[in-house]
């Protein structure tokens, strides 16, 4: 581990205060999105929750990535620190559903900031030979988020108000701002071809076009007429407009050349595959706790961190191994396929599912994830050289928020199908929340209640084939050696 005195150090705190941010976002809100999406209208705006963020995430990423190789990673965190938090509060302030949405993607904005520049940062401040031991270091923080951040939300949410969780992010976005302006100093590259703006904007309205497509496909809530042509005319037009900026800029935001490395190409399709189901699991399980096994939403948060402490315990574990032996291509192969295992297991068993037995299958789901997050970040940085670590980095993570978005947009529609389908006959409840089935006769919340717990088994189970199949192109990531060398460019001082 680095000495007190070295930029690595010095840098340290403020990089993992950035990824605490995020972390405690993902985590602390999990157990609360069942009552903001009460609060909003009921269950079905809780893929609108999610996807807010995430679609601003995912098109901010590529853009983060292109800055952060020219002007140098610490302005580009700090924006990102400021936009983050200044959304969080206008969430917290939201009057209605429209407010807070809006106020989801200025936080996504910055949240895909803080992501893309914490591990751009690390990759150039450590070879990555050596950066197996500091994603241990970011496991770390991962686990205080993990552990601490569904308990957290699962006790304000039952206790005060879902708004007190957003309204931490401010106060501690103020302490990463600091610790990132006094300890990263990074220089920009000396050679700086023209921005690609037209791409960047090109990409990002293909996004957002295909993640509202996805919306106003499968949402279950009503979507205006005009919605569907019209997203899928944004998504089609920006797709060409980035197809040719591609061919014709400098320096384009997303090289296409990085695609044709089979050493970056693989960890990014895998990086695809985790995000969809991943995050399409994590959106309904507490729902799942609380409808189903009628645990309160401290119980459900606590039942999440099982699959949280999982993946950050392997990602530990794997990055000490990493960094000792140098081979790395082992674990996407077994993570993914554990996962997998993880899932059908879920999907079998389903509302049979007792508050241990869900642990234990989330535990196992997590450890499989663990193994492969992180690694094929890695993977990928390792594969390009310093001048496109930024796109690498951006477009690894870049793709595992478009697998999110796409996978809370089919799970929020499968799950809303196969629970109409399952409900029985004369039975309306409506969006099935705590709350109103709490206020069922007894005889019907258990039938609504497995209904439910049905419905998110058997969406869940179809994404068990999908990590098989992950685990077979895993097999395919070249043996490259991890080198020994660092890719920074240290400010003077």
């Amino acid at each position: 581990m680095a000495g007190p005195s070295t930029p690595v150090a010095r840098a340290l705190p403020g990089l993992l205060a950035a990824m605490l941010l995020g972390a405690l976002d993902q985590t602390a809100l999990t157990p609360a999105l069942p009552a903001i999406a009460a609060d909003l209208g009921g269950l079905a705006w809780m893929p609108a929750i999610v996807t807010a963020y995430v679609a601003a995430a995912t098109a901010a990423m590529p853009l983060h990535g292109r800055l952060g190789d020219r002007y140098g990673r610490g302005p580009l965190l700090l924006v990102s620190v400021v936009l983050f938090g200044v959304g969080a509060l206008g969430c917290a302030l939201a009057g209605s559903p429209a407010a807070f949405l809006a106020s989801r993607v200025v936080q996504g904005v910055g949240g895909g900031g803080l992501v893309v520049g914490a591990q751009a940062a690390l990759g150039e401040l450590v070879p990555p030979r050596e950066r197996g031991r500091y994603l241990g270091l970011f496991g770390a923080v991962y686990v205080l988020a993990a552990v601490g951040g569904p308990l957290f939300g699962g006790v304000v949410v039952d206790l005060l108000s879902w708004r007190w969780i957003f309204l931490v992010h401010p106060p501690a976005a103020t302490a990463a701002f600091i610790a990132i302006a006094l300890g990263l100093r990074t220089r920009p590259a000396a050679d700086r071809p023209p921005l690609d703006l037209a791409g960047a904007g090109a990409l990002a309205a293909t996004v957002v076009g295909a993640i509202l497509l996805c919306d106003a496909l499968l949402s279950p809530v009503a979507r205006p007429g005009w919605a569907v042509p019209v997203w899928a005319g944004v998504a089609t037009v920006g797709a060409a407009g980035w197809a040719v900026s591609a061919r014709l800029a400098r320096d384009p935001v997303l090289p296409p050349r990085l695609l044709r490395l089979r050493g970056f190409a693989v960890p990014a399709a895998l990086s695809l595959v985790v995000g969809f189901g991943l995050f399409g699991t994590l959106t309904y399980l507490p729902a799942f706790a609380q409808i189903t096994l009628g645990l309160t939403a401290t119980a459900a948060g606590l039942s999440v961190t099982a699959l949280m402490a999982g993946a950050l315990t392997t990602m530990v574990v794997s990055g000490r191994l990493i960094t000792r032996t140098g081979r790395y291509r082992r674990y996407p192969v077994l993570g993914t396929a554990l996962a997998g295992l993880g899932l059908a297991l879920f999907g079998l068993f389903g509302a049979g599912l007792g508050p241990v037995a869900l642990v234990g299958v989330l535990l196992v789901i997590g450890v499989g994830v663990g193994a492969v997050m992180q690694v094929v970040l890695l993977a990928a940085q390792n594969s390009v050289d310093r001048a496109d670590l930024g796109a690498a980095t951006s477009t690894v993570l870049f793709l595992r928020q478009i697998g999110a978005s796409a996978g809370v947009a089919v799970t929020g529609a499968l799950v809303t199908g196969a629970f109409a389908a399952r409900v029985p006959a004369g039975i309306d409840v409506g969006t099935p929340t705590p709350e109103a089935l709490a206020a069922l006769p007894p005889a019907v919340r258990d039938s609504v209640a497995s209904a439910f717990g049905g419905a998110v088994a058997d969406s869940l189970l179809f994404m068990a084939p999908l990590l098989g199949a992950a685990s077979l192109l895993a097999l395919a990531l070249p043996r490259t050696p991890l080198r020994t060398e660092t890719d920074t460019l240290l400010e003077k001082r």
